[in-house]
């Protein structure tokens, strides 16, 4: 089993962005679509209630889960390890669960293209089966871009990791 930076028990994680760490990330408007945040480089994390389409699973409405809302609002991640943490330990991961918003092809993965800030390295990920439970390990610490595809559609977030 994977541990978390916590210890807690292994669950998933997943990031996906994309754009420059001076872009910004999103936060949810009332269309669903993002918008910048204030911080430069890392997508706007919320507790407020998650979106009906993202709460299977969750008891009431969500809040005061942290997740970040895709640029443009069509995939949610769902922190379960926040703040974020880099590790070149493989067997330590940031819990994410994603939840899209669009149909899904059955058992199509969800994949995720991390370019951290500088646009050096860039660390590919993949969540098995698509949106859902996963496991996101980062080799470094900073400004990280996720370029996230599903089921023919595409997204993307901009997450720190400390």
């Amino acid at each position: 089993m994977i541990a978390t930076r916590r210890g807690a028990s292994v669950l998933g994680a997943l990031l996906m962005v994309a754009g420059g760490c001076s872009s910004g990330g999103s936060k949810p408007s009332a269309g669903g679509a993002g918008q910048r945040s204030a911080n430069a480089c890392v997508s706007a994390v919320t507790k407020d209630a998650l979106p009906a389409w993202a709460r299977t699973g969750f008891r009431g409405d969500g809040s005061g889960v942290p997740h970040v809302f895709s640029e443009h609002g069509d995939l949610v991640a769902i922190l379960f390890d926040y703040p974020l943490m880099a590790s070149a330990d493989p067997n330590v991961a940031n819990k994410i669960l994603w939840a899209s918003r669009l149909p899904q092809q059955p058992m199509q993965p969800l994949t995720i293209k991390a370019v951290p800030g500088g646009g050096k390295l860039p660390v590919e990920r993949e969540v098995p089966g698509g949106p859902g439970p996963s496991m996101v390990n980062l080799p470094k610490a900073g400004c990280w871009h996720l370029r996230m595809n599903w089921s023919g559609h595409t997204d993307a977030m901009a997450l720190e990791f400390g």
